[in-house]
């Protein structure tokens, strides 16, 4: 099981050597978007993929997106999904 290690703006800015205010303002001119909107979209994206297709529980899913602690993957999951992960996984075959 492998681990998301980027998670900030700042974390990408630092890999690709170009400050954070520019990598913000190259991404929001070409996607509308800002960094911290990005990164949480492909978050989300992982996260519903790992939900659907593993039987992996929260608090792995959680280790393996970044998360600290699984209360904080949930919410951030509630937040941009308007469900909890577990209530998202009762919902996959629908």
């Amino acid at each position: 099981m492998q681990r998301i290690h980027f998670r900030y703006p700042a974390e990408f800015a630092t890999q690709l050597s170009v400050h954070v205010n520019s990598l913000n303002r190259a991404l929001k001119e070409i996607t509308g978007k800002t960094t911290s909107q990005l990164i949480a979209e492909r978050i989300t994206q992982e996260a519903r993929g790992l939900l659907k297709h593993t039987d992996w529980n929260i608090s792995e899913i959680s280790w393996c997106l970044g998360f600290e602690e699984p209360p904080h993957f949930i919410n951030f999951f509630k937040k941009n999904e308007h469900l909890t992960p577990k209530s998202f996984r009762r919902t996959k075959d629908i």
